[in-house]
């Protein structure tokens, strides 16, 4: 397997009402294409603030994040997300007055992907994540959660994101929607070669993933 991201030495700390939070603490770690890795622990541990370092939301106040060996520090970091790492949230962060093929269609007009292209990618996704087609005129609101979380998914995939960062993703869903989001993940890693990293809670989830780090007090394990 070939590694997208290194962690070297990473560091991030924040200050809120009362004090500094050191939320994480020299982190080593790397994530390889064709992958999935769950990063589990409390509330507060860090993994959270771990994601958005990874994301390039965050800058860190130490160590690096090596994307195929660039500082991602050093890059434009909304161009790093919008070519490369896409995130995918609890509450799905659609576009309510956009339509489910809309939403998708809007992550490639970023791109500049021509729109001929840019449909038939929408339209391959879509239907790759059990998205009828009578369903891509309707806005998300429409949808049930499940459903909203696979055209968010759809939408990263599209766009051609080789590396899926899934904050809580199967948070707000039943069982069952939870499970076919969480083989679409695994999918996404083992038969297309992208590297997926989860938070999660659940220890099932977490179970199924290739590997799994704890997250401790800021602390990284495994």
């Amino acid at each position: 397997m070939e590694t997208v991201l290194n962690v070297e030495n990473l560091s991030f700390s924040y200050r809120n009402k009362y004090q500094t939070v050191h939320a994480v603490k020299q982190a080593d770690c790397a994530f390889e294409r064709g992958k999935a890795y769950a990063i589990v622990g409390k509330s507060g541990s860090g993994k959270t603030t771990l994601l958005s370092l990874l994301a390039g939301l965050e800058t860190p106040a130490g160590g690096q994040i090596l994307f195929d060996g660039q500082n991602t520090a050093q890059m434009n970091r909304d161009a790093f997300r919008r070519d490369n790492a896409a995130v995918i949230y609890q509450n799905y962060n659609l576009f309510p007055l956009l339509t489910v093929m809309e939403n998708v269609l809007y992550s490639m007009k970023l791109k500049g992907i021509p729109g001929k292209e840019a449909r038939q990618r929408a339209e391959k996704e879509l239907a790759a994540v059990g998205i009828t087609e009578d369903q891509f005129k309707r806005f998300p609101p429409q949808l049930s959660g499940g459903e909203q979380q696979r055209v968010t998914i759809a939408r990263a995939l599209a766009a051609g994101n080789e590396i899926i960062l899934a904050d809580e993703p199967t948070g707000n869903l039943d069982e069952g929607n939870s499970e076919l989001v969480v083989d679409i993940l695994l999918r996404l890693a083992h038969e297309e070669g992208r590297c997926v990293i989860i938070i999660t809670h659940d220890g099932e989830i977490a179970g199924r993933m290739d590997h799994i780090y704890t997250m401790r007090d800021g602390v990284l394990e495994g």
